[in-house]
């Protein structure tokens, strides 16, 4: 696989301005400068969270590419953001997981915190100094937000919180944590009764799990909070009490999915590449496994998964960027996104034959980090439900067109005229 600098595809021309394409240059140069020297290292060390990744991106200010300027941020935007997860990940989809797991907390505070809220936590994720994790996902109830037993009680002016959180990105990298936790007594419906709370890593009570490294994603972080009556100030609070469903949901439509897309994307990218290399040295009758049309019609259809895969990706965080309703976009770029390059790489491991298994093979490690965006912000079958939502255009929420909504309910900068 080679971590070789393209230029975009005449294809996303349409999508890209040119600050976008100064940006896509940018994480081809660091991809290839910083990350690709060290996605070896990590993959030959599972058991070891990697940091210094997370530390030269920091340093970019790539955590805050969607936060305003006036929090420090780069200000960029969602396809800004894409670009950044994408051409990261072709070269190391754990350098990438580790960039898109922040970002989708990053979300919920521009979303649904408060002004001074923003004030506390945005310019030190600007500023490289803080990383964040959201933690909704349970060991009992998995992704079912409605099954969330993590319960958090008043406590004079502060919040106990109790319960235990699972597959956490950047469990051990994050200095805090957006905890999403039942507020409301049993019978309570769950639009109501959940509440996300900002919980610092340093927090009594609060206790990070023991890193467990994954089938792929070798050296990204993604493990087990337990929470023994950790206590919050109302401040954390982040949203309104019983908002925490909204909080959780919009982050993983506007954020998650369309992060896990970019991840799927460069991995895709990745496994077209590397197969068509090996086919055109690859010796055989009189020429190369290239010039053989079976394995032409095979390479033909993982190139035309990666070009749909593509133009899906983009033409999502761009709708969102111009502010137009796109849940289903978004939903739908992240269920193919993963469906096409999981099919690819499959392919890729059929046509390279017994070499695929070889251990210290690049396409071992793009077949098994491909695994990992299947699951998060929701399997295939969450995704297709919410497709049929959409399909049947029942009444349910938009998230990108009440993305305007939610930024106002925040209160507004007081020094704004």
């Amino acid at each position: 696989m080679s971590a070789t600098p393209t230029p975009p595809p005449p294809a996303l021309r349409p999508y890209l301005t040119a600050h976008h394409e100064l940006l896509w240059d940018e994480a081809d140069a660091f991809a290839a400068e910083h990350v690709a020297p060290r996605a070896a290292r990590m993959e030959a060390a599972p058991g070891r969270v990697e940091r210094e990744v997370a530390d030269l991106m920091a340093t970019r200010g790539w955590f805050a590419v969607t936060v305003p300027a006036v929090f420090g941020g780069l200000g960029a935007g969602h396809v800004a953001k894409t670009i950044l997860v994408h051409r990261v990940a072709r070269v190391s989809a754990t350098a990438a997981a580790i960039l898109q797991a922040t970002l989708i907390p990053v979300g919920a505070l521009l979303h649904f915190a408060t002004y001074e809220q923003k004030g506390r936590w945005l310019p030190r994720v600007a500023d490289g100094s803080l990383l964040l994790s959201i933690a909704v996902t349970e060991p009992t109830a998995g992704g079912h937000i409605g099954g969330i037993e993590t319960t958090a009680e008043r406590a004079g002016n502060e919040w106990m919180i109790t319960g235990s959180k699972v597959h956490i990105g950047n469990s051990h990298l994050a200095g805090a944590h957006l905890v999403v936790a039942r507020t409301a007594k049993p019978g309570v419906r769950t639009s109501q009764a959940l509440t996300a709370f900002m919980v610092e890593s340093d927090r009594s009570g609060l206790s990070v799990a023991d890193h467990r490294p994954g089938l792929g994603l070798h050296g990204f972080s993604a493990g087990r909070l337990d929470l023994d009556h950790v206590r919050v100030p109302e401040d954390n609070v982040i949203g309104e009490i019983g908002q925490g469903l909204s909080v959780a949901l919009s982050s993983s439509i506007l954020y998650g999915r369309p992060n896990l897309a970019a991840v799927s994307l460069g991995i895709h990218e990745a496994v077209v590449a590397i197969t068509t290399a090996r086919l055109k040295t690859r010796s055989r009758y009189r020429g190369t496994l290239s010039d053989l049309s079976v394995l032409r019609d095979r390479v033909g259809g993982m190139e035309a998964r990666l070009r749909a895969g593509r133009i899906l990706a983009y033409q999502s965080v761009h709708l969102l960027d111009q502010g137009l309703p796109c849940d289903a976009d978004l939903i739908n770029a992240k269920y193919l996104g993963h469906q096409w390059a999981a099919q690819s790489a499959q392919d890729a491991m059929e046509l390279h034959g017994a070499h695929s298994l070889d251990g210290d093979y690049v396409l071992q490690r793009l077949w098994r980090d491909i695994q990992h965006t299947y699951p998060p912000a929701g399997t295939g079958e969450v995704q297709r439900i919410g497709l049929a939502d959409a399909a049947f255009d029942e009444d349910h929420i938009q998230w990108s067109e009440r993305l305007a909504a939610e930024t106002a309910w925040a209160r507004p900068d007081p020094t704004a005229i």
